[in-house]
């Protein structure tokens, strides 16, 4: 695969808008349905359709465990979907029409929890997997792209403008959110159904603007290592034990399921502990994230340019270490305490966007080349939302504890773990074994 341009020509400025464009398009699915409104409105859908007992079903499941269950269990079956779709994408290089036809999935069943109420909980998770499912696929394959688009030394500032570009789209629909729910009375409508408003038209926006990013994008011819590889199944057969001469590539992947978990479950599962444990309302959690979108965009853009001076792999560094004393901060945060939780939410703007544009950035340098899309399946089963340890571990802490601190407070483990694990990897080492030249700053 040849490199970009180092000054990009107007074929390649207008196809880099069209990729900006898509995490403008998906971004609003993480803030305003899988941070904001979802799983404390679902939490309350599985409340109203609990027994006698305050439990689910067979199982006895406790409604407040059950969004991190279902976001769990989205990522169990992502495991097997998310690197099919790379095998397939590099096998057929079809990567525009795949990439539209998952995102338009997702954006018909996010639009589809409109529909989701008087206890149809089982629905609502049916919904949210189906559209975690195809987020997380039509990921894999928005992801690949960024190899094609950047030279190693251009990859930090643009995966940092694209998480930018979706902390802009995504704070100016959750306003516009914000302000339907805080006027919901005057408009006449319920809580519910201002919620189930907010979720449909995130997936409205999704749909609508996925078709500007596909008309920008453009396929690219088949490596010939992948073409005469046969079916998908074969070729993600064949990619597992490729992998393993790639033990460093593995190493990073390891590093980054760790931490990538944690910063996944804060995300997902920040409303749910803002709710149900400092009893904050909706208004303040909304208020809170839409802070944290526009902090985000200076964070994103303003660790790019540390990534720049330092490398991508100490500022990352650095970021674990300011994820770890967010946790420790909001376990002692007072109930009801909005201020305090605005200022944690500002700590996590600054840092949200550095730790995910940087680590998929770092990650494209140890790809083999025609390799990008099956490599960003394996990747993209840790990222954004899709993480199943730290959900499962926030979840099966409160069931036996009843507390939600100590849930959050579990999820330390996930950032030290993944601390440790990314400082002892000799990334240069690494992108020279993947077959690839290391930036000047790694």
């Amino acid at each position: 695969m040849s490199a970009p341009q180092t000054t990009p020509d107007r074929a390649l400025r207008r196809e880099r808008t069209g990729w900006y464009s898509y995490d403008w398009a998906m971004s609003v699915f993480n803030t305003s349905v899988t941070t904001v409104f979802l799983g404390p409105y679902l939490t309350s859908v599985a409340r109203e359709a609990a027994g006698p007992d305050e439990r689910l079903g067979f199982l006895g499941i406790d409604p407040g465990s059950w969004f991190s269950f279902v976001l769990s269990f989205s990522v169990v079956a992502q495991v097997l979907v998310l690197p099919l779709t790379g095998a397939v994408a590099d096998r057929t290089g079809r990567r525009r029409e795949m990439l539209a036809g998952f995102a338009f999935l997702g954006a018909a069943a996010c639009t589809g929890l409109f529909f989701v109420a008087d206890g149809r909980y089982l629905l609502g998770a049916a919904l949210f997997v189906l559209a975690n499912i195809s987020f997380g696929a039509a990921t894999v394959v928005y992801y690949s792209w960024l190899p094609d688009l950047a030279a190693p030394d251009e990859r930090d500032k643009v995966s940092s403008r694209g998480w930018a570009v979706g902390y802009v789209g995504g704070a100016l629909l959750l306003a516009v959110h914000l302000a339907l729910y805080v006027s919901r009375d005057s408009l006449g409508l319920t809580e519910g159904e201002a919620v189930r408003i907010c979720l449909a038209t995130a997936g409205l926006w999704w749909g609508a603007f996925t078709v500007f990013t596909v008309s920008r994008l453009r396929n690219r011819p088949v490596q010939a290592s992948a073409a005469h590889t046969g079916s998908g199944f074969r070729q993600l057969a064949t990619t597992l034990k490729e992998m393993r001469a790639f033990p460093l590539t593995l190493w990073f992947l390891g590093a980054y399921l760790l931490f990538n978990d944690g910063v996944q479950t804060v995300i997902g599962l920040s409303a749910v502990y803002a709710t149900e444990e400092l009893q904050l309302d909706q208004s303040v959690l909304t208020g809170a994230i839409l802070m944290v979108q526009v902090v985000a965009i200076a964070g994103a853009l303003g660790l790019g340019r540390v990534a720049a001076r330092y490398g991508a792999t100490r500022t990352v560094l650095g970021c674990l270490v300011a994820w770890t004393g967010v946790l420790v901060a909001a376990f002692f945060l007072q109930a009801g305490a909005a201020v305090q939780f605005y200022a944690l939410a500002a700590v996590i703007g600054l840092v949200q966007g550095g730790t995910q544009a940087l680590s998929r950035s770092l990650f494209s340098h140890l790809i083999p080349a025609g390799k990008e899309a099956e490599y960003y399946g394996f990747y993209e089963i840790s990222d954004r939302g899709t993480s199943w340890l730290g959900p499962l571990a926030f979840g099966l802490t409160y069931q036996f504890t009843g507390s939600y601190r100590l849930a959050i407070i579990s999820l330390v483990v996930f950032f030290v773990a993944g601390f440790v694990l990314l400082a002892r990897l000799p990334m240069r080492r690494a992108v020279v074994e993947a077959g690839n030249t290391p930036p000047e700053k790694l």
